[in-house]
């Protein structure tokens, strides 16, 4: 990437970038997947330009971070902060790389795309057009995600980014937005954007058993890297060991993952035509091996018990997406029913990214409840006693810890 511009110091909120850089982190990992998935240039291409805004923030983390630094106190808690600012910076990087394996060309298999419907609903870059109807309403007034399933991720506009857009922002004509959602609502709403039909990819035929397993363990990689970067937050956010000893569990579940790809692509590359058509899925297995790395090492501190500074805190309460806990009370409508029964994303806007079973009553010394659920489904049942680890806007959390607490909605 050619590096342009003068970073000069700025008299900024470190909160303020840390949130950002959180809230870019979290977006650079869920488009470069889809760039791969969809096999989108496109996509790609927006990765790219999010992470060079990256380095800018990163860069200017750390300058503040070392105005701020006067004494060896100020070092001691200061360092995990430091390390959130590099964990980002390296899922930015390694987010790059995965959509540089779709701009270069790098080969990858057919089974990568049909893993698709399991791995990621479709996502589209569309311009919004003068003449689109789209053009100057808020995403409110149009109402797109209850109509059709499909959600604007993020805005770019004159150059600048709006990250998880809400109900008040306005679409400009001009405005590049990043739709995701079901594909016949994505077609639907890239019509009315562009005035342009949206082409699906067609579907591959099935391919090699050894290749599928391996494109399957990419997969299931991507799946544990995204919730150990937000189990590692979280473990921030609470302060929790517990937690942070969860992102340790996925990081090595990472590595064993990535042994057993590494065996299935060896394996399959005997019996492929050409098997520098492998070449991306090696790339793929590497990118999302430093992104659980970097999980891990946003939870360092927490695990070597350096207290978590208030600054990393409360940037996490305050970017885009929040994440929160909640135990499942005896009385909560959620005990006793399952997530897609309890229609917890449509109740509170949120969606629950963890389960992790409440203890047994023989167990009720012992560690704080059974194995994490790891990305839980519709069909996943929520009991009392359960702790519920849901990320989304602000307003959704106080209505889905009320639900799950069976304490009085908030107002």
């Amino acid at each position: 990437m050619e590096l342009t511009g003068t970073v000069e110091y700025e008299p900024v909120s470190v909160k303020a970038v840390l949130a950002e850089m959180k809230d870019t982190a979290e977006l650079l990992i869920d488009l470069s997947y889809s760039a791969v998935l969809l096999r989108s240039d496109d996509v790609a291409a927006e990765v790219l330009e999010l992470e060079a805004k990256m380095d800018v923030l990163q860069m200017r983390a750390r300058m503040s971070l070392l105005m701020a630094c006067r004494s060896t106190d100020d070092a001691e808690t200061l360092a995990p902060v430091l390390s959130m600012v590099g964990a980002a910076e390296k899922i930015s990087d390694a987010a790059g790389d995965i959509a540089k394996i779709v701009l270069e060309d790098i080969g990858l298999p057919d089974s990568m795309r049909a893993a698709l419907p399991e791995a990621v609903e479709t996502l589209v870059r569309a311009t919004v057009t003068p003449e689109s109807r789209l053009a100057g309403q808020t995403l409110g007034d149009l109402n797109l995600e209850t109509d059709t399933g499909v959600r604007a991720l993020a805005i770019r506009r004159q150059g600048n980014w709006l990250l998880n857009p809400d109900r008040e922002t306005r679409l400009e004509a001009a405005d590049v937005v990043l739709f995701r959602g079901p594909e016949d609502g994505v077609s639907e709403v890239y019509a009315d954007a562009t005035g342009e039909t949206y082409e699906p990819p067609e579907p591959p035929a099935g391919g090699d058993e050894d290749l599928e397993r391996a494109v399957d363990s990419i997969i299931l990689m991507k799946d544990m890297g995204e919730l150990a970067v937000d189990l590692a937050y979280g473990a921030v956010l609470f302060d929790s060991k517990a937690v942070a000893e969860e992102v340790v569990e996925l990081e090595a579940e990472v590595d064993a993952l990535q042994s057993r790809f590494e065996a299935w692509t060896l394996r399959a590359a005997a019996d492929v035509d050409d098997p520098v058509s492998l070449r991306g899925l090696v790339h793929l297995a590497r990118s999302t091996e430093v992104i659980s790395d970097a999980a891990l090492e946003m939870s360092e501190g927490v695990l070597r018990g350096l207290s978590t500074h208030p600054v990393v805190a409360e940037a996490v309460r305050e970017s885009d997406e929040i994440l929160v806990r909640a135990t499942v009370a005896d009385d909560s409508e959620f005990a006793g029913t399952t997530i897609g029964d309890a229609a917890v994303k449509t109740a509170t806007g949120m969606r629950i990214i963890a389960v992790r079973r409440g203890a047994s009553e023989s167990d009720r010394t012992g560690r704080s409840g059974g194995d994490w659920v790891v990305s839980p489904g519709p069909a996943t049942p929520l009991r009392a006693g359960d702790v519920l680890l849901a990320k989304g806007t602000r307003s959704g959390a106080e209505r889905f810890t009320a639900l799950a607490e069976a304490t009085d909605e908030p107002a």
